[in-house]
């Protein structure tokens, strides 16, 4: 038995799918929409109920779970408390001042005292983590790797528990970086200057992230983001990132020559 802890995005559906094929699970849901409460093995939670949740685990003698999609920083004050909840709320907390990442690591940690394990969401789904190569017929050139190392660059100056997973470079500058919001948020900001594509997305995990969870995650939707502003490229890093629609985002690609990258 696996528990899913799932969060916003579609990459959790995805999961979903694989999962059914080869284990035995439970959803735990965290969306505010409460997406998978049509699946009877699903039980709507909130991040609050600590007590709950792991109650949920144990009850089916679930010793695993895996994280999939963007578990967003609640409201403190409006959120639902348990009596566990209460004990390690002050954590919560004092660790969601340092980013999304550190919320996360707490909440492992918290699961971890409790004896439940957390796997990483490539357990199901390792071929959409994809390793180095270019996926497309167009190539960065000199200036599109220009724009690679600078945004490698910011990336690296971010804090350690920051919310930055992604950067955008055109031109040797950095046009914006990724806050809380997330990389649609991001790409938004950013306006096509040309009908040549021009500038690049580099996605990279967060420092000190725990690889288990959270990784950058792109496909056809992103792909489509950055043609509307304008962007030539997509940059991953090896084995740490999650590709979705990588056949229809590569093909999309290609139609409009840009490339796809794993460094």
């Amino acid at each position: 038995m696996i528990g899913l802890i799932f969060g916003e995005t579609e990459f959790p559906k995805y999961i979903l799918k694989k999962v059914k094929r080869k284990s035995k699970y439970l959803i735990i849901d965290l969306t505010k929409k409460k997406i998978f409460k049509k699946d009877r093995n699903s039980h709507a939670v909130s991040i609050g109920q600590f007590g709950k949740i792991i109650s949920i685990l144990k009850s089916k003698n679930c010793k695993k779970v895996l994280f999939a999609g963007k578990v967003t920083k609640p409201s403190f004050k409006s959120i639902k408390l348990d009596f566990k909840g209460i004990y390690y709320m002050p954590k919560i907390i004092k660790s969601s001042k340092l980013g999304d990442a550190a919320i996360l690591k707490q909440i492992i940690n918290i699961l971890k005292k409790e004896k439940i394990q957390t796997v990483s969401s490539n357990k199901f789904t390792p071929e959409i983590s994809l390793p180095k190569g270019n996926y497309t017929t167009a190539k960065p050139n000199a200036s599109d790797t220009k724009d690679i190392l600078c945004g490698q660059k910011a990336l690296k100056k971010s804090g350690n528990f920051s919310f930055t997973q992604g950067a955008i470079c055109r031109n040797n500058k950095i046009l914006a970086i990724e806050e809380s919001g997330g990389t649609q948020k991001m790409i938004k900001k950013v306006k096509k200057i040309s009908k040549f594509p021009n500038g690049v997305l580099i996605k990279f995990p967060k420092k000190r992230q725990d690889l288990r969870v959270d990784l950058p995650t792109v496909g056809l939707e992103t792909l489509k983001q950055c043609k509307t502003a304008g962007l030539k490229g997509i940059v991953l890093k090896h084995k740490l990132n999650i590709f979705l629609n990588k056949r229809q985002s590569v093909k999309y690609a290609n139609r409009n020559k840009m490339f796809i990258l794993i460094k």
